[in-house]
């Protein structure tokens, strides 16, 4: 391993001859891996003006990015050469994918100030740090520039748009992109089936899919898990299977995406024996998958089994989240399980450092709810550090409600309910039984006057799904 020495001082003469070399210096920056060698490497190219050659800077900015971006944006702050475009591009690119996307929209925006003309490899990296920042006032500045700089043909630049809109949830503007490209890829059709998926359209997704089948485009896996996340919100399983097949016939590798997708349309059906069959052959696993098996699980009634599995999964060395710890306190809801419910929440914050949210309350409040543990539902509301939500104050006026308790229930909290929710004529009624089981019963009266004034109903949940989409889905896995 080489090391160059950290005294400029002490650097020979035929060394520096040799650094001056391309090659060689470009083999010496390949093989920088660390902070130590560039700074060392650095003073080399001070003590040899190097920074003043647009090749050897340059080099040496590209070399950086790879090890540190924070340390390769100083150099390039303080070059007194203006670096080529490629460098602009891949410093864009590097602070797109880092923890400071928003600096690639500020060194874009430096870029057209100093006369730089962006091209096709810097168009993409600027669009992500637009979408991972929710810009999308700037998105549409640049996406015009695309278009009047003719770079909308590029097929590179328009998936990134379309990911670009899918993160805004601009699913009409995603279209657009769509329908006007000419030369589509699976990337294309993939972005376009997650952009209606991000939006909350399974429907359109499935129908997407459907037109790029008709296009003889072949889905990868990328494209399925999509398929799949749509499927999961239709809660739709003969599409499902029949995407499990295509897996299997076409001998696609089940990676641990994948695998959990598969993983989850089945549990969320309530086929947990398949669920479990496919969690127990994928080689690989992550948090999520587990969480998926776990609350799975839960739902469907066996919380032996999701409190076993959650032991097992903290016994592999994978560190519970938020998501881990809804999923197993709702089981522990589910099954009136007290003591556990309330070990677990414990746990939560005391051993993982993870402070509960809305929904941890929420399980809690369930939990005590359901085993007619009124006042312990009360207190875990009026210690919540936030405000209860609508869902929370209906699961502890059902429980009052249910269980037939009279609770001095704060006169604030009903008005809550109404405040937040007040075109539900559902939490009206519910209010009223609670004064009424409470013994305000001029209270219940004048809610069910309020109610009636304002024409709301009690409705009964329903479902429905359109016929013209559901024959075409039905279509789309033929």
């Amino acid at each position: 391993m080489y090391l160059l020495p950290i005294s400029v001082k002490t650097i020979p003469e035929a060394d520096i001859l040799n650094v001056m070399i391309p090659r060689q210096f470009q083999i010496l920056c390949q093989r920088s891996k660390t902070t130590n060698h560039l700074l060392q490497l650095h003073s080399l190219i001070l003590k040899t003006a190097l920074n003043y050659d647009h090749y050897f800077i340059s080099q040496f900015m590209l070399s950086a990015c790879s090890v540190s971006i924070e340390f390769a944006r100083s150099i390039f702050d303080s070059s007194p050469v203006t670096p080529p475009l490629f460098v602009w591009s891949t410093i864009i690119r590097e602070y797109s994918k880092s923890s400071m996307p928003i600096e690639s929209v500020k060194l874009f925006s430096k870029l057209q100030r100093i006369g730089h003309k962006p091209d096709k490899y810097t168009y993409p990296f600027v669009i992500k740090a637009c979408g991972r920042c929710s810009l999308v006032q700037v998105g549409g500045a640049v996406h015009s520039l695309i278009l009047k700089t003719g770079f909308d043909w590029d097929r590179y630049v328009d998936n990134t748009l379309l990911r670009m809109y899918g993160a805004f949830h601009a699913i009409d503007s995603a279209r657009q992109v769509f329908d006007e490209m000419t030369d589509r890829d699976v990337v294309s059709w993939s972005s376009m089936i997650a952009g209606y998926v991000a939006c909350n359209c399974p429907l359109d997704a499935l129908m997407a899919f459907q037109e790029m089948k008709l296009e003889n485009e072949k889905p990868n896996s990328v494209t399925l898990v999509s398929l799949l996340s749509a499927c999961t919100h239709l809660l739709n399983i003969r599409i499902g299977k029949s995407i499990h097949s295509y897996v299997l016939v076409n001998n696609i590798g089940l990676d641990v995406v994948l695998g959990t997708a598969l993983l989850e349309i089945y549990a969320k059906c309530g086929h947990i024996a398949e669920a479990f069959y496919i969690f127990n052959s994928m080689r690989e696993k992550n948090l999520q998958s587990w969480t998926v098996m776990i609350s799975g699980l839960a739902d469907h009634g066996h919380v032996g089994e999701a409190i076993s599995l959650f032991t097992k999964m903290e016994q592999t060395g994978l560190k519970p989240d938020s998501v881990s710890f809804s999923a197993i306190l709702s089981a522990c809801s589910h099954l009136g399980l007290v003591d556990e419910g309330q070990k677990y929440f414990e746990k939560m914050f005391r051993i993982y450092n993870i402070m509960p949210t809305m929904e941890h309350y929420g399980c809690m409040v369930d939990m005590f709810g359901r085993s007619g543990m009124i006042e312990e539902a009360y207190q875990i509301i009026r210690n919540m550090p936030m405000k209860p939500n609508p869902v929370i104050l209906r699961s502890f006026m059902s429980a009052c409600n249910n269980h037939g308790v009279v609770h001095d229930l704060d006169e604030n909290m009903r008005k809550l309910l109404l405040e937040i929710e007040p075109d539900l004529g559902a939490n009206y009624v519910l209010v009223a039984n609670v004064s009424s089981l409470s013994g305000y019963w001029n209270d219940a009266d004048e809610l069910r006057v309020a109610m009636k004034d304002k024409g709301l109903k009690k409705v009964p949940g329903c479902s429905w799904v359109g016929g013209s989409k559901k024959d075409m889905i039905k279509e789309a896995v033929r």
